[in-house]
């Protein structure tokens, strides 16, 4: 592959081993119907057998058993999305210890959060082994972030979005701590007193604030100088609370993108003196979004997953973990190098080189 070392990894006494200590993988069961319809199968097997590994194929060997991890950082990631956090579940509501629940399930079966931002840019830190996961919070509301006062000092309310994540990582630390919350004005967060203190909080924290325009407006009912100023008016706010912040997210209110003719505006503008680009744009669909490397990687419409187990809504969370549980070659696993990108051989049809960058692409054969 051109501009690439690529590494073709003959693993025998290493696959041996693991095959004496390993079951085989078991053939994948049918999938639930609506995620089954929507995933893709997997690229076909590449002819190009490329240059040897050698000394540093060998060393990457010795480093990480691939046929024991299996890494495939071709895979699919879930890009979940929250709404409302309070004490009802609903079609757009999830109850706070119900929102505990799915972090302790997420963790159990390997996932760990990264930022959105990581994933766009294929800045991907994950363990070896496991698979990241990013959160998104749609609307700001108050359940996400709530703070009390006690004793004259501000406390993160214990059961708010925020404070459950924070008490999780602080049993889990390698879980991460990573999010993104899409708000709107005038009044994000639902505490006009403490919009400040919340914005400061949340970045210090390693979290991270996006745009759902300045009212949740429908893009599509918008000229270009609607969206710009939906978009950048939201920008500029954002900046008197913390200023040299860049806002470069943004989650699509009521999933609509603008027309065609203006949509050029949703993706980068300017308002007043404020100018602003959006590196991703977030839908509201159902299918988990494809590696940074796919060739269908497209950060402009990525899809994201109802964080839900309501047995009334197909594609959540839910039915996506046990479709990856049982076809576990669609999944993105980590090798634990952020510096590398792992595939299997037969996913290698489903890689974009140029999207790999400057990072080592390494093709393995799984046995």
């Amino acid at each position: 592959m051109r501009g690439h070392t690529r590494i073709i990894l003959a693993i025998i006494v290493l696959s041996l081993m693991a095959a004496a200590c390993n079951a085989p993988v078991q053939p994948a069961d049918t999938p639930p119907a609506q995620p089954g319809s929507e995933v893709a199968q997997p690229g076909e097997t590449g002819e190009d057998e490329g240059p040897d590994g050698g000394e540093k194929g060998a060393r990457q060997q010795k480093g990480i058993d691939y046929q024991t991890v299996k890494p495939n950082e071709a895979g699919k990631i879930m890009v979940l999305m929250y709404h409302v956090i309070g004490d009802s579940e609903g079609e757009w509501s999830r109850r706070w210890d119900n929102f505990r629940k799915d972090l302790g399930v997420l963790y159990e079966k390997g996932y760990r959060l990264i930022s959105l931002n990581d994933y766009i840019s294929n800045n991907i830190d994950v363990e070896a082994g496991y698979t990241p996961v990013v959160l998104t919070f749609d609307d700001g509301t108050q359940g996400q972030f709530n703070v009390l006062e006690e004793d004259g000092k501000l406390v993160v309310d214990p059961k708010c979005a925020v404070g459950i994540l924070e008490d999780f990582h602080s049993e889990k630390p390698d879980f991460g701590l990573a999010a993104t919350f899409f708000v709107y004005y005038p009044m994000p967060f639902r505490q006009k007193d403490f919009i400040e203190y919340k914005f400061k909080y949340l970045v210090e924290k390693g979290m991270d604030i996006g745009n759902h325009t300045y009212g949740h407006a429908n893009l599509g009912q918008l000229d270009a100088e609607g969206i710009q100023s939906q978009l950048g008016r939201m920008v500029a706010e954002t900046d008197k609370y913390l200023p040299g912040y860049t806002v470069n997210t943004l989650a699509l209110p009521y999933g609509v993108n603008a027309k065609e003719q203006y949509r050029q505006y949703v993706y980068k503008g300017e308002y007043r003196d404020f100018a602003y680009q959006n590196n991703v744009v977030l839908l509201v669909g159902s299918n988990p979004a494809p590696s940074p490397v796919d060739v269908k990687f497209n950060p402009l419409s990525t899809p994201r997953i109802r964080a839900t187990d309501d047995p009334s809504i197909t594609s959540d969370m839910y039915d996506w973990m046990d479709y990856f549980d049982k076809n576990p070659h669609e999944r993105y696993v980590s090798d634990g190098d952020p510096n590398r990108v792992v595939i299997p051989r037969e996913m290698e049809g489903k890689v974009d080189e140029n999207k790999v960058g400057d990072k080592e692409l390494i093709v393995y054969d799984l046995e």
